[in-house]
């Protein structure tokens, strides 16, 4: 498990730990302590992924294209 906090990894850093999170709790050779503080840091991982598409979300809905569809530049998300 990563000693880096959530809140500090990129999206594709977060992915990936939870990615080996999943691995170690679907292998079944982890100790139920070890196994339920891997759940909680995969919560987490998975809260802070999620977080960081929404916020992608937002910034692709804030472009706008003009007639010939290129990008004309940003208007602000209502919201």
């Amino acid at each position: 498990m990563g000693d880096k906090a959530v809140a500090e990894m990129s999206f594709e850093e977060a992915m990936a730990e939870l990615e080996s999170v999943v691995g170690r709790l679907e292998s079944s050779q982890v100790a139920l302590d070890d196994s339920i503080k891997l759940y909680e840091r995969g919560a987490s991982l998975k809260k802070h992924c999620e977080a960081k598409l929404k916020q992608a979300e937002e910034k692709v809905a804030q472009i706008t294209l003009s007639p010939d569809g290129q990008p004309d530049g940003l208007k602000p998300v209502e919201g």
